[in-house]
């Protein structure tokens, strides 16, 4: 039965939703996995330096030019073969993965990866928002949590497999099994899945209609208000944990072991509080809770930054961890919210903007590498900052909102 109408069952959003959440928790393990495995895969290739941020920056690049159009062709029909399709090809990129023995192979198999998982992902997170349109927070938070469930078991994975004398290959060849048997799942229920996004009584548009539509939200400012702090609020997440190993081992002086465990400090308290944030959504307006939580963050991060006691840098990252979920989720949702009926162009833009947001990564490296991390970390102090200039705007116009449909409710009355 299609979600496309009136015949949309209680039981088809139930049955989609859990398998879009097994598909978020997938790739996360596979992100997971991979970022452990990384010691190990630099030693069996014997991969230098370059050849390592060759790995982690081709696939990306090539990923952020292909995904745009593959979010505008999400939304003109073409949505089941694109998340069939990019199931299919994440599940070959992750047997190539554990099949290669060369650069050359693995960084093929990672460029196939990027994209396919854009495909596969991205766009099943969109029609997860199409199908309940009014819970997107919600629905996000449902989806932070599965993917840090994932990244969190993804080491597991791999120390799994290295206790019973198997190698890193073993790990990526289990997950491409897994992948074939969520396959499976979603080709029971693929009549299921919406072809195109949530404009029901509207026609099919064309490839051209769809940029087009993609260059009009641009333009909106609301819309880029979320593009915007989106990129920000990653400087206080993925970005953060990117450098946090290091900033414990150059910085603080803690051994590796210890560096590992700040790590996991960090993602298990906030998969605690990606945990509660559900409930918590269902209380209070996820705005709200972002603004309280921007600011306990803007205090706690100098604090982490500036306790000379390593125990206590870690009792700190760990409440850092805990009041930044939902920063993700709530900020996602609100963007799908700001463009009702084109949640696959609002992978679109997302891949457009991290064209610019991908760029941080690389400037902070470049500061630390003149100027020493120790000052480089206070630069990510401009999450926070960005979040609360940029919420007081939103809460201004949302005060505004409110009163308009106040008075037309008044006039409707009389």
């Amino acid at each position: 039965m299609s979600l496309n109408g009136k015949n949309k069952t209680a039981r088809d959003v139930i049955l989609l939703t859990i398998i879009f959440l097994v598909i978020e928790l997938l790739d996360e393990l596979v992100d997971g996995l991979r970022g452990a495995a990384w010691p190990l895969i630099r030693n069996d290739l014997h991969l230098d330096y370059v050849q390592v941020g060759m790995l982690l920056t081709i696939p990306n690049t090539v990923s952020s030019l292909i995904e745009p159009i593959l979010g505008i062709w999400g939304d003109i029909g073409q949505r089941r073969q694109l998340i069939l399709g990019g199931g299919v090809a994440f599940a070959i990129a992750l047997l190539l993965i554990s099949l290669s023995h060369n650069f050359s192979l693995l960084l093929a198999a990672f460029v196939l990866l990027y994209p396919a998982s854009g495909s596969f992902v991205s766009l099943s997170q969109a029609t997860l928002m199409d199908i309940e349109p009014k819970r997107h927070e919600q629905n996000m938070a449902r989806w932070a949590l599965t993917g840090s469930v994932g990244n969190l078991i993804g080491p597991l994975v791999l120390a799994f497999a290295v206790a019973l004398h198997q190698s890193w290959r073993s790990a990526f060849f289990i997950l491409a099994l897994l992948t074939v048997l969520v396959l499976g799942m979603l080709w029971k229920y693929q009549k299921a899945i919406p072809t195109a996004s949530s404009k029901i009584d509207q026609p099919m548009q064309g490839f051209k209609d769809g940029i087009h539509n993609a260059c009009l939200a641009l333009k909106r400012r609301k819309v880029l208000l979320w593009l915007t702090l989106l990129q920000f609020s990653d400087l206080m997440l993925d970005i953060l944990r990117g450098f946090l190993a290091l900033y414990f081992v150059d910085v603080v002086g803690a051994n590796n072991t210890q560096a590992s465990f700040a790590v996991t400090v960090w993602l298990g308290v906030g998969l605690v509080g990606d945990f509660l944030l559900i409930p918590l959504l269902e209380r209070v307006r996820g705005l709200d809770y972002l603004r309280l939580s921007t600011m306990i963050i803007l205090c706690l991060y100098p604090a982490f930054l500036l306790a000379p006691n390593i125990n206590v840098k870690l009792v700190i990252l760990g409440l850092l961890g805990f009041f930044n979920a939902g920063w993700y989720s709530i900020l996602q949702g609100k963007l799908y919210t700001a463009m009702p009926g084109q949640s696959g162009t609002v992978m679109t833009l997302n891949n457009l903007s991290g064209l610019v947001g991908g760029l941080m990564p690389l400037a902070l490296g470049l500061v630390a590498q003149q100027y020493g991390l120790q000052n480089t970390m206070w630069l990510l102090l401009a999450a926070p900052l960005a979040l609360l200039i940029g919420l007081f705007d939103a809460h201004k116009e949302d005060v505004s909102a409110e009163e308009i449909q106040k008075r037309i409710d008044a006039l409707m009355e009389k």
